[in-house]
């Protein structure tokens, strides 16, 4: 797949606010061997995004898309043509520079479909940990990370949503998906937003 260039939070901004460390989550998704030529151009925005959010004290969750049997396809099975990530293999693993940071206190959720929320707990672990806003980064921006915004903005949640720690496999999806949240869904930002917000830097 082709990766694509990554966009700055103001070409579409059209709300401005800064994240809470105090009641935010990081949630950085499917940062995955299967997706290694669309993650690693964003490697070291999304390495720079959790040690920001770790430096202000914000936990981080990382999620591993991955089936485990075709009970759990769902519409994914039909959609991709049985092209999808199993659990067991090389290619459902964390990239090895992302295993390495979510080594720890660190959750990594497990899932098997779109969202972050769907089919886990994850709605249940934010509301019990008193978390009211949402940072998203990692990739397919107009997959799993749109809809994982999407699923927590609708579910309560006040979203964050990264411009240049997502990708995906095309430029034009990746800004349709920019464009869209900006309007009703997330505030934007990038690595340097996101430092001046909790640091005032």
């Amino acid at each position: 797949m082709a990766t694509s260039k990554c966009s700055s939070y103001e070409k579409y901004e059209i709300r401005k606010r800064n994240p809470n460390p105090k009641s935010s989550v990081l949630l950085v998704i499917d940062m995955q061997n299967y997706f290694s030529s669309i993650a690693k151009p964003i490697l070291d925005n999304t390495l720079a995004t959790v040690q920001l959010c770790r430096r202000a004290s914000i936990p981080v969750f990382f999620t591993r898309h991955c089936h485990k049997s075709p009970a759990d396809y769902g519409m994914l099975g039909e959609w991709w043509s049985g092209d999808l990530v199993y659990d067991g293999t090389a290619d459902a693993e964390l990239l090895p520079e992302i295993r390495g940071m979510a080594a720890g206190a660190d959750e990594v959720i497990e899932k098997n479909t779109y969202s972050a929320f769907g089919n886990t707990r994850l709605q249940e672990r934010l509301v019990g940990m008193g978390v009211e806003e949402v940072i998203v980064c990692g990739v397919m921006t107009n997959l799993c990370c749109e809809t994982t915004a999407r699923d927590a903005f609708v579910r309560g949640f006040r979203v964050f949503f990264s411009t240049d720690a997502t990708a995906t496999s095309d430029l034009e999806l990746h800004e349709a998906t920019l464009k869209n949240l900006a309007y009703g869904f997330a505030y934007l930002f990038d690595c340097e937003r996101l430092e001046a917000g909790l640091f005032g830097a």
